[in-house]
Order: structure tokens, then sequence, then C-alpha cells
């Protein structure tokens, strides 16, 4: 078995959707690799992936080349070529019921109506892979929640982006590191705000 950690991150491939709140997980991902100093290829299983070392872990990021809600198939055909198992994938999403500037880890459970999850979890046919959720918020009044992850983060959010998308890769690298308890309780002490 392949030891090495596949790190997914969610999001719609484009410019245009470079800045939406659904594209946590592609901005995540993309400070890890420059972490790495590694540059992003095109793969055959439809993903773009980064190889090299986090946290002393051999690790594959990787960004489905898909849109969200397909995001099941190439993720299940990275794991398939590398023959890791769920529980070496990482994948790291939006979340609508966590505040912004939050970030939760954990493994396994429901999809919370993310259809990106929805579709890893269908392809890979088990739900026991890790999940780094950073937490968007709610949307302000009655807004379509499909409507909110596919704007831009508000001005106020963009002005503390960089700060949590640095401290979410951390989360991603001490998960990889010291396992999910640890990194559990290092991030999910009480925000401020």
């Amino acid at each position: 078995m392949d030891e090495r950690w596949i790190v997914v991150g969610l999001g719609n491939p484009g410019p245009e959707y470079a800045g939406n709140r659904h594209n946590a997980g592609h901005m995540v991902i993309a400070m890890l690799a420059d972490r790495m100093s590694a540059r992003f290829k095109a793969h055959r299983t439809r993903c773009d992936i980064a190889e090299g070392r986090l946290a002393g872990q051999v690790v594959t990021l990787a960004r489905p080349r898909s849109y969200m809600n397909l995001s099941g198939g190439p993720v299940a055909a990275l794991a398939a070529f590398y023959k890791v198992t769920a529980d070496r994938i990482v994948v790291v999403h939006d979340e609508l019921d966590i505040p912004f500037g939050a970030i939760r880890l954990k493994l396994g459970g429901g999809d919370n109506g993310h259809n990106g999850l929805r579709s890893i979890t269908a392809a890979l046919t088990t739900r026991d892979y890790y999940r780094v959720r950073f937490g968007i918020g709610r949307p302000p009044g009655r807004m379509d929640p499909a409507a909110y992850v596919l704007k831009d983060f508000a001005a106020p959010e963009r002005k503390d982006l960089p700060l949590e998308v640095d401290r979410a890769a951390d989360a991603v690298e001490a998960l990889l590191a010291k396992g999910l308890t640890s990194a559990q309780n290092e991030y999910h002490v009480t925000e401020a705000g």
C-alpha cells in the first residue's frame, strides 16, 4: 500500500469561479502547493495534481477539473491510480454551517447538502475520509444558499481571507503530522468575532 496522502481541494474550474466561496478548497490547495514549491500539472484522472512532501508526509494535492457536483469521479480515479484508501484522503471544502473564520476537521459524516461531498461519497462508496471544513457562514436574509456559494467573498471577508486560507492550510498540515484529535484540539478553539 502506498503511504501517501491525497489532499483534495474542492471548487469549480475556470477564472469566473476563482474568488467564489465555493472555491475555498482550491484556495487552500494552492497555498499548500506554494508551501511544497510544487506546480500543478494535468493528470489522466481528470485532476490537476501537485506532488511533494508536507508535514513529513508524501502528499498528492489535487484539484478535480470537473465542476463541484461531479468531483467524485476524478477523486475516486486518483485514489485508484495511487491505490490509496479513503482513510488517506483529505477533502478541503467550504461549509455553510460554520461561521467565516472558523475551521473544523472531522472523519466521515454526512454531506450536509454539499454536492461535492455527496459526489465523492458516492464514488468512493464510503463516508470515511477526512474533511477540513472552511467556514463561509450562512447567506444573508433569504438568499438561496446555492447562489450564495457562487458569489465571491464579501469585501470585509476578503481582507481576512489570506489569513484564513493560511490557517486552513496549517490545519491540513496538523492533521497529516499529528492526527485528527490533536488537529481538532488545535483548531476547534472558539474563534473570536
